[in-house]
């Protein structure tokens, strides 16, 4: 005898409902803790879109950084484990330029990012090109790789916190015009600069030529050259696209957080959250995963209970486990 339908589907339906719940649940709570009190401005309102920015301008600063990760490892397949060094020595880089040889914030950036940019071709000239398709050798590799550029940069640049000073007009506070608030006119900047890289990776990706290349030869390969394609070479230049962004988020990260050993592995962390929950090589889900995970270290950080805001990193996690139970391929990824 053929057992009810429903009796099959109870077990999918089971981690999208405590998926749902869950979130209604965090919602619930930051709703009533921002807003129990009314809308005054003696209430908790104005901490609650203080909390929101900050974890809006995060998610900018995640999106930048792990956009380059989303294309290397997403959408090419190259399991890339030294994005977080990628993303600490363009930091690094700006830092000293600045700090130590009096150069201006943005030609420190370039320099950075061209720095970062060739280090990640480098690293896939004379390591990874060799080892396509074969994703545990590339994990293995880069694993070593972000071991040896993380003691260096600590011989080098030491192990206290840095920050990079920013631009003299974007180094003050603007007025939001709600509440007398201020903010950090910076992170708004960064987080306006993480739309305009989302914009400039989509029409690379979707409307170039160069894009639809990338694509191909990540389908079939041989196909690809066959036509007379050099694929190395398109794949070499996604490759630095990717370093490069990862220093970028390290210099605006810099500037917006601090520079310290143990960085690296935070933003790998991020990057690999960030990529899973949009699923592999989707952008607008890379925006979306980004998104969630600055607005939930945000939050998590200030409406806790007390007694637990030391485990609010753990909520990243958390967050994982929800994603995948609603939605096991990521927000956008393909479903076999």
């Amino acid at each position: 005898m053929k057992p009810p339908a429903v009796s099959l589907r109870a077990p999918r339906l089971l981690g999208p409902v405590l998926g749902f719940g869950a979130l209604a649940l965090a919602v619930g709570w930051v709703g009533y803790k921002a807003f129990g009190d009314g809308f005054a401005a003696a209430g908790n309102v104005p901490t609650f879109i203080v909390v929101t920015l900050n974890g809006l301008t995060l998610a900018g600063l995640y999106f930048i950084t792990a956009a380059g990760f989303t294309l290397i490892f997403g959408l090419m397949r190259i399991v890339n484990m030294a994005h977080g060094s990628l993303y600490l020595l363009g930091g690094y880089v700006a830092w000293s330029l600045t700090a130590n040889h009096g150069m201006g914030f943005w030609p420190a950036t370039i320099v950075a990012v061209l720095a970062g940019s060739a280090a990640g071709l480098a690293m896939q000239q004379l390591f990874l090109r060799w080892n396509f398709g074969q994703d545990l050798r590339q994990a293995l590799i880069t694993v070593a790789i972000s071991i040896v550029l993380a003691d260096q940069m600590l011989v080098h640049f030491g192990g206290i916190a840095q920050t990079i000073a920013p631009p003299s007009w974007l180094a003050n506070s603007v007025q939001l015009h709600v509440y007398r608030l201020e903010y950090p006119a910076f992170r708004l900047f960064v987080f306006g600069a993480s739309v305009a890289v989302g914009l400039g990776l989509w029409a690379m990706i979707k409307q170039t030529r160069f894009g639809m290349v990338i694509r191909a030869g990540v389908d079939d390969r041989s196909m690809t050259s066959a036509l007379g394609i050099n694929v190395q070479l398109v794949f070499a230049a996604a490759f630095v696209i990717g370093a490069a962004l990862a220093s970028l988020g390290g210099v605006f990260g810099g500037t917006m957080l601090s520079l310290a050993p143990g960085a690296d592995s935070d933003f790998l962390l991020s990057s690999l959250v960030v990529v899973i929950i949009g699923g592999l090589g989707s952008l607008g889900g890379a925006a979306l995963g980004a998104l969630l995970l600055g607005l939930v270290n945000q939050l998590s950080s200030v409406y806790m209970p007390a007694s637990y805001t030391s485990y609010s990193s753990l909520l990243t996690f958390a967050l994982l486990i929800v994603v995948l139970a609603i939605r096991p391929s990521g927000f956008f990824g393909r479903t076999a």
